[in-house]
């Protein structure tokens, strides 16, 4: 098994990284190596900057020399332009790693001498080739080439015999072009007779302008085929290779507080999961950046960095506003966890926001990111395209184990249980901030509408902000319904009073029952004493009756024993007679 896998490896395609971040990984290494790759695109869409970069990158992270040859720009313009990315060129061009070459064409020399062919172009660039040992060669633009030969068979045949030529010195080549009408480049046969061939576009939509790189072919290699975004700053060509995302990104059981103890308790007591994606949702004014505030503030005191996207507010306005609810933001400015990034959604397009997030992330390192809000992408935008560049930054985030926080506001009278963007089904926990109006007020309330992976309350909690931050109370839930603000402490009142007066009816009942026990014990005594005092009469009584009985008992005794000796003496004296 590990010989055809061998086998399989030593067929696969080399390939020359250039060293662009993002793109490497769309091609799956870079560039075909020795072979020509062919950049095309209109104008200011970067393709003198893709192929200088290449040549850079290459001659100081892969030890590869390179040539520039440009018909159009001079070394000196190509030097001061390459400046402002922070390209040293003069310093690569004196050390040999790169060459460049300007080739000033006239047209009115192309008429005079008839005959047309690169012999002369192929002789200066091998020259330059070999003087400094160049892997990889980059010629700037192919139509300043050609421009003014009316021979299309001349052409082609020259185009086929440059390429050929690239081929034979085994340099990794770009040849940069400009797009046709109809076709990619103006000739219409560079693409064909091009190993690798990508697209640079810079459109603008609705005033918006966004920079897209797509793959057109790549012969012998697999290759991503969407089109993706990229972004030039100081720091060259950055380019998004989102599809590579994917869902295979790792997870975390680590909980983290929410900031609000009332919130972490309905969530377990726990809090969210770390890397997961929180939304808060609501519509205008009923607290969701106070909720984000919590969240970041609780991350800052835990030591960990916070990077906060605004997009409506600029950070100065926002840390004063949390000031109002005990929230301190700037010392944690100040410390260095926390950092703000404050853009105009329509300041760039869709892409440049996407770039410019990966691009923040990537330099501060943070463990949350909270974007407030995401709504406002949607002005001037299509929901696809909003949704899709959501889905990268949260596929993006989650990779990193980046906890998110998303705030998105909701449109008056439409569902609550949605978002303008569309992108609940990536969320893993949602809590939804309402307004409940009732007798002419205007409070709050939230509740969990989802949370993945955890027992959540289903309850409807009172959200109340102070001047200690948050609170989150138990609602009144009735026959009226939900009750919350001043309808809530008027029926708590109504309540308290009923209670009271129960209470009051009670203690009289209570006391009630106490006079009648006393009395009905007072009457038990008299009638007690009265008893005993009868009872007493009734003893001696008896006494006195049963004394009676005895002396007559007695005396009968007597008398019968004295009559009984009466007749005995009778008798005798009978008998003696």
């Amino acid at each position: 098994m590990k010989k055809e896998e061998s086998k399989i490896l030593n067929k696969t395609l080399p390939k020359s990284p250039t060293g662009i971040q993002g793109f490497d990984e769309i091609t799956g290494g870079g560039l075909p190596t020795g072979r020509p790759t062919l950049i095309c695109g209109g104008a200011g869409c970067g393709k003198t900057l893709f192929g200088m970069e290449f040549l850079i990158r290459g001659a100081t992270q892969f030890n590869e020399p390179g040539v520039f040859m440009s018909f159009e720009e001079t070394n000196e313009e190509l030097t001061k332009n390459v400046a402002s990315l922070g390209f040293d060129l003069e310093y690569l061009v004196k050390h040999k790693k790169i060459a460049l070459d300007h080739v000033h064409i006239e047209r009115s020399e192309i008429d005079d001498t008839g005959e047309y062919d690169l012999e002369g172009l192929f002789v200066r660039l091998g020259y330059a080739i070999d003087s400094i040992g160049a892997k990889r060669v980059v010629l700037d633009t192919i139509e300043s080439l050609f421009a003014g030969l009316p021979n299309q068979l001349i052409l082609r045949a020259e185009l086929r015999r440059l390429f050929r030529w690239l081929k034979v010195k085994g340099v990794t080549a770009i040849i940069t072009g400009e797009r046709g009408e109809e076709t990619l480049t103006r000739q219409g046969l560079e693409e064909y007779v091009s190993d690798c061939v990508i697209i640079l576009d810079h459109r603008v939509t609705e005033q918006n302008s966004t920079r897209r790189l797509r793959v057109v072919k790549y012969r012998g290699s697999m290759h991503g085929t969407n089109e993706y975004p990229f972004l030039i700053d100081e720091n060259g060509f950055s380019i998004l290779p989102v599809t590579s995302l994917g869902l295979k990104h790792q997870i975390s059981n680590e909980r983290i507080s929410s900031g609000i103890t009332a919130l972490d308790n309905m969530l377990e007591g726990k809090g969210y999961y770390r890397g997961s994606t929180v939304l808060i949702s609501g519509t205008a004014g009923v607290g969701k950046t106070s909720v984000a505030a919590h969240f970041a503030e609780a991350a800052c005191k835990r030591g960990e960095r916070v990077l906060y996207f605004c997009f409506e507010e600029s950070p100065n306005q926002l840390m004063r506003n949390m000031l109002s609810i005990g929230i301190k933001l700037e010392p944690w400015v100040k410390k260095g966890l926390l950092q703000f990034q404050a853009t105009r959604p329509t300041f760039y397009g869709l892409e440049m926001h996407l770039a410019a997030t990966h691009k923040a992330v990537n330099e501060f390192k943070p463990s949350i990111v909270i974007l407030d809000p995401i709504n406002t992408f949607t002005m001037g935008e299509k929901d696809i395209e909003v949704k899709i560049m959501l889905m990268r930054i949260v596929d993006y985030l989650k990779s990193n184990q980046i906890t998110a926080l998303f705030t998105n506001l909701n449109s008056n009278g439409g569902i609550l249980e949605q978002t303008d963007v569309g992108i609940s089904s990536l969320i893993d926990t949602w809590l939804l901030l309402r307004d409940i109006e009732l007798s002419g007020e205007r409070n709050r309330g939230m509740y969990v509408l989802k949370s993945r992976g955890m027992a959540h309350s289903n309850q409807i909690r009172e959200f109340i902000l102070t001047d200690h931050g948050v609170e989150l109370r138990e609602v009144y839930v009735g026959a009226s319904g939900v009750l919350t603000g001043s309808a809530r402490i008027a029926q708590e009142a109504n309540e308290n009073a009923e209670l009271l007066t129960r209470k009051q009816d009670i203690e009289q009942k209570k006391r009630e029952i106490e006079r009648k026990r006393k009395a009905l014990e007072a009457q038990i005594a008299t009638l007690q004493t009265d008893f005993e005092s009868e009872e007493s009469e009734a003893i001696k009584m008896i006494k006195t009756e049963q004394d009676t009985i005895k002396r007559l008992e007695q005396d009968k005794i007597k008398m019968a024993e004295s009559r009984k000796a009466k007749t005995e003496k009778n008798t005798v004296k009978k008998l003696k007679k």
